[in-house]
């Protein structure tokens, strides 16, 4: 017998911790240990490598990734409610788990985690796209992590994947292919949470590329992105009119037509645009 088989269904599990969902946390279990499971086998081979997961709730994808045979899983829980129910995940996985109760926006998990490592988690909404942007965004590349398998409202998932002429692209995008492999491994839909969402949700895998795709300052790249795109109605000459005092020249020497707007514009174009305003 395995483990996980020692462990008492996951409705149970919550009705005996009084765990139902709190909305203010952004919380919506995932209670199909099935599925569970094909979360974690969408972040690859873990049998050497430490996970980080954020916001286990009643563990069911904790459960998941210590049955796929994750080396090691460090989870983060600001809820109190759920620690005890986390506690019986430790005992029964022992020197395999380790959880610690605190904000995810405040820890730093690397104390408490070996390389290498992976993330793995069923985001909550709240903090979900901020959690995803600094982790996008370290101050050294390679980042700590090798892989992020991370669930979100679909909506932000096509966002993250979105390609030039798209509703979705945008910052997020480009933040995230421009160190990234990014893809929808998996859909789910409102049903398969407690309580069921009121939108459809994905999850997707990011590979860290060992260098950027195309080479940039990354403060100036920010910069220029977040400007194009909180403007992202503007010409492109109108939007970054306060990056450099010759934006217009800039523009063309990148390659990128003054008249565009942000949506159009590709990553490769982004990146030349930011090296052209570095030479300033």
């Amino acid at each position: 017998m395995s483990a996980i088989d020692t462990l008492p269904p996951l409705r149970e599990v919550i009705e005996t911790h009084g765990l139902s969902a709190r909305k203010s946390l952004g919380q919506n279990f995932l209670l199909d240990l099935n599925l569970t499971a094909k979360i974690a086998r969408q972040a690859g081979d873990l049998t050497e490598c430490d996970v980080l997961e954020i916001g286990p709730g009643p563990g069911g994808l904790t459960r998941g990734l210590l049955a796929e045979g994750a080396r090691r899983v460090l989870a983060i829980e600001k809820d109190t409610r759920c620690m005890p129910a986390l506690a019986e995940i430790a005992e029964a996985y022992p020197g395999q788990f380790e959880v610690i109760n605190g904000d995810a926006l405040e820890i730093d998990p690397l104390a408490h985690l070996s390389p290498p490592i992976r993330v793995a988690a069923n985001l909550p909404y709240n903090v979900g796209t901020e959690l995803l942007v600094r982790w996008l965004t370290p101050k050294e590349w390679p980042p700590f992590w090798q892989s992020l398998t991370l669930m979100f409202q679909r909506e932000v998932a096509e966002r993250i994947i979105a390609k030039p002429g798209s509703k979705a692209y945008g910052r997020l995008a480009l933040l995230a292919q421009w160190r990234a492999d990014a893809k929808i491994v998996l859909s789910l839909p409102p049903g398969a949470f407690s309580p069921p969402p009121k939108v459809h949700s994905a999850v997707v895998h990011l590979d860290a590329l060992p260098e950027p795709r195309y080479p940039a300052d990354a403060k100036i790249l920010n910069r220029v992105v977040a400007n194009a795109f909180n403007k992202r109605r503007k010409m492109l000459r109108a939007a970054l009119k306060g990056t450099a005092p010759d934006i217009e020249d800039r523009l063309i020497a990148a390659g990128i037509k003054p008249t565009d707007r942000a949506e159009v514009v590709p990553l490769e174009a982004f990146c030349a645009l930011a090296r052209e305003i570095e030479k300033t």
